[in-house]
């Protein structure tokens, strides 16, 4: 039996926007919170959105690109995640696991990178 690896990957980053998403949107509004609350949204996202991309990209060149968009916006997620911590927004729980997730996607990704670079 194949595994497609490629579509796990891209239904892992969804699945990170979509808790996201879930998670965060119940909590009542904050003006502090609802900025960061937007740009969570946006990175993780984008993340999920330009990984798909990604597996559909027309050249090794393409693919370098929509890569490094997820790394850009998948550190931005975590560096959104790390400001809510530390700021106490969310439940630690949650967060542990969502950092943990992005940082597995940041990881790979990377490594995926460095592969296409070569």
């Amino acid at each position: 039996m194949d595994v497609d690896y490629n579509a796990l990957f891209a239904q892992k980053t969804k699945q990170i926007a979509i808790t996201i998403i879930k998670e965060f949107s119940i909590i009542p509004y904050k003006e502090a919170f609802s900025v960061i609350r937007k740009q969570i949204y946006r990175s993780s996202s984008s993340m999920a959105a330009n990984y798909r991309a990604m597996s559909r990209a027309r050249s090794k060149a393409e693919r370098f690109s929509k890569l490094s968009i997820v790394i850009e916006e998948t550190n931005k997620t975590l560096f959104w995640l790390e400001m809510i911590e530390e700021l106490n927004f969310v439940r630690a729980e949650i967060l542990v696991d969502l950092k943990t997730r992005t940082e597995e996607i940041i990881k790979v990704t990377a490594s995926y990178r460095k592969l296409l670079k070569q």
